[in-house]
């Protein structure tokens, strides 16, 4: 299946079906089972869940990201774009905590769009999302920097900086 031939109309249920699943995996870490969803991680990914504000009334959310660890910060992909609510939440209010398999952290994200080392970065988050990168027709493991550079063009890559304990 490649999203980048689908209709506003698909594309928008498949954005709905994701975010139904949501509060299930953020269920999942919560209780201590988030593990389970990693059994196979070149399958279902490397999810981590974002605690976040709200830009608007600072109402708190709880989302649901593939990710990778890089360096000692942690990335993540706006796979549908500067249009995402969390990615523009991050923006207004940069301050999160992070819920991974390890723990929780308290993080700082900022927009790393423009690195210079963005397709690196982004082959790793896309490893990290086992399933969903060739779903969204961005396999990594067969475009070159090129393709992969044009195929997440729209794509914003978010970075989080980990609070010194």
């Amino acid at each position: 299946m490649d999203v980048a031939k689908f209709s506003s109309k698909q594309l928008n249920a498949l954005r709905r079906t994701f975010h139904a699943m949501n509060p299930f995996m953020v269920f999942m870490l919560k209780i201590g089972l988030g593990w389970t969803m990693e059994i196979a991680p070149s399958v279902s990914g490397r999810i981590m869940v974002i605690k976040h504000r709200g830009r608007r009334l600072g109402k708190e959310y709880q989302t649901p990201v593939n990710y990778a660890r890089v360096n000692g910060d942690i990335y993540c992909l706006a796979g549908f774009g500067s249009n995402c609510d969390w990615y523009r939440n991050l923006l207004a209010n940069p301050e999160v905590e992070l819920r991974l398999l390890d723990g929780s952290y308290k993080a700082r994200a900022e927009d790393a769009s423009d690195s210079p080392d963005r397709l690196s970065l982004m082959r790793q988050v896309i490893i990290g999302s086992g399933f969903a990168g060739p779903l969204f027709g961005v396999d990594q493991r067969k475009m070159d920097d090129g393709q992969l550079d044009a195929a997440t063009k729209d794509y914003r890559l978010v970075r989080f900086s980990l609070a010194k304990p």
